[in-house]
């Protein structure tokens, strides 16, 4: 399905600024969205993940969260902030100093980098390349890497084999979710993310006054559930939470971590979070996509992201955590395979009815 060039957020601003479309003013103006974008991720992720995060765990456990600090307690963002950040960064003897300062960049990068193709409503969207799925999986697994150096570098055997965990964890799943994708792809008959929201834009039942569009979580609602289940072990929620499993091996990978580095590690759980949100809305929920005008795009998509993260939430407080060895069977012997079948049953129907 081919279309025409996207306005990105770059053109976007330069045009409302009228400053044109020099190779200097979309250099400058790429650099200020992309300061926008991670400055509003930031911001989303200190609300979600210190001040969201209790009031959710609370209101499933049927528990008084943080109601002390400012109007509904939203002040505790400013608490936690200063007290993480004013915290002495202690480095564990015999630790490996470059690797383990470098492990939490890459975690935060990796995150913040797969934002950059992600159409998240009209004229939002920092890039738009034809491989663009394809930049979405690759820079996610880089996070990989920072988990595997970060346990490596701690000299700590638990954070070791935490790290070890993750990425045993991570290899399992990202695989399925891969395919699960590709099957998206068949259908949308593109890698470009913003063909892929618009494949979704059709209406596939009315019902009267009501329409359900063609989003593919209604079109293919199995790898919606298949997408949305390896993504919890992508981003460690519940079942899948082993690497950092406190009942075994304290923290995992992040055991040695304080201060500000601790904070970095924090920041790039929910941003990963955030961004397989983004992912699950752009292939599956008709990205931007909604009731009204299309300038509430970027509501909507918003909005998704959040569902996405209440669910993970809701695993996290509700279903019980797997064994390894149990969670390592179900990757490979469970997911992996119906994944695949999936893609082989998407590409027949495909084949066969258009």
């Amino acid at each position: 399905m081919g279309g025409g060039e996207v306005q990105t957020l770059p053109d976007t601003l330069a045009s409302l600024l009228g400053l044109g479309d020099g190779p200097l003013v979309t250099f400058v103006m790429g650099i200020v969205a992309a300061g926008l974008v991670a400055s509003f991720l930031l911001t989303l992720v200190a609300v979600s993940g210190i001040w969201g995060k209790r009031k959710i765990t609370a209101a499933f456990t049927d528990r008084i969260a943080v109601n002390r600090h400012g109007p509904f307690g939203l002040l505790i963002i400013v608490a936690d902030a200063v007290r993480l950040l004013s915290k002495e960064l202690i480095v564990p003897d015999g630790a490996d100093r470059p690797a383990y300062d470098i492990a939490p960049i890459i975690m935060v990068s990796s995150a913040l980098l797969g934002f950059a193709v992600i159409p998240m409503g009209s004229g939002i969207q920092l890039a738009d390349p034809e491989a663009g799925l394809v930049y979405v999986f690759a820079v996610a697994s880089i996070a990989s890497v920072g988990l595997v150096t970060a346990g490596y570098a701690s000299n700590n055997k638990f954070s070791f084999l935490g790290g070890l965990r993750a990425v045993a964890q991570n290899i399992a799943y990202e695989i399925p979710l891969v395919v699960t994708a590709a099957s998206v792809v068949i259908f949308a008959g593109s890698l470009r993310m913003s063909e892929i929201v618009a494949a979704q834009s059709a209406t596939l039942v009315s019902l009267g006054p009501v329409s359900i569009p063609a989003w593919y979580a209604f079109v293919n609602p199995f790898a919606f559930v298949l997408f949305v289940a390896a993504n919890l072990a992508e981003v460690g929620r519940n079942p899948f939470d082993v690497p950092e499993a406190p009942t075994e091996i304290v923290a995992g990978w992040q055991t040695e971590y304080s201060s500000v580095y601790f904070v970095l590690c924090y920041l790039s759980e929910f941003i990963h979070i955030f961004l397989g949100g983004a992912i699950i809305a752009t292939l599956f929920l008709g990205g931007p996509a909604g009731p009204g005008p299309e300038a509430l795009g970027f509501v909507w998509f918003v909005l998704k992201m959040l569902a996405v993260y209440l669910f993970t939430q809701w695993a996290r407080s509700a279903v019980p955590r797997v064994r390894i060895d149990q969670l390592i069977e179900i990757g490979w012997k469970g997911m992996l395979v119906l994944s695949f079948a999936n893609l082989l049953l998407t590409a027949v129907i495909v084949g066969v009815a258009f």
